[in-house]
């Protein structure tokens, strides 16, 4: 499978914890993941096959429960191409400073 990006917010609700604090609990799942990331102030896109992100993301939901999250709102962008991969640099490189 070719390399995809996926984009990834959750934005968690819980009457007993910070939603930050809930947040870089699904942050540490994906960098102990392995996978390329980079951490956003919207969201947090990560790069490789598309099988292995959809497997984080879940796992990253699932850290989030697990740190006291009553509900999550889950948003998922993927940018795909047919026939080649898909990197972030691609997009970024010619902006960073």
């Amino acid at each position: 499978m070719e390399t995809i990006n996926l984009g990834l917010q959750i934005i968690p609700k819980s009457k007993t914890q910070e939603s930050y604090d809930l947040v870089e609990k699904a942050i540490e799942v994906i960098q102990e993941s392995g996978v390329k990331y980079e951490v956003t102030p919207f969201e947090t896109v990560m790069e490789g096959p598309q099988e292995k992100l959809m497997e984080v993301a879940l796992h990253a939901q699932q850290a989030v429960f697990n740190g006291g999250a009553d509900e999550v709102l889950i948003f998922y962008r993927i940018h795909a191409r047919k026939d080649s991969g898909v990197s972030m640099e691609e997009k970024t490189e010619k902006y960073r400073v």
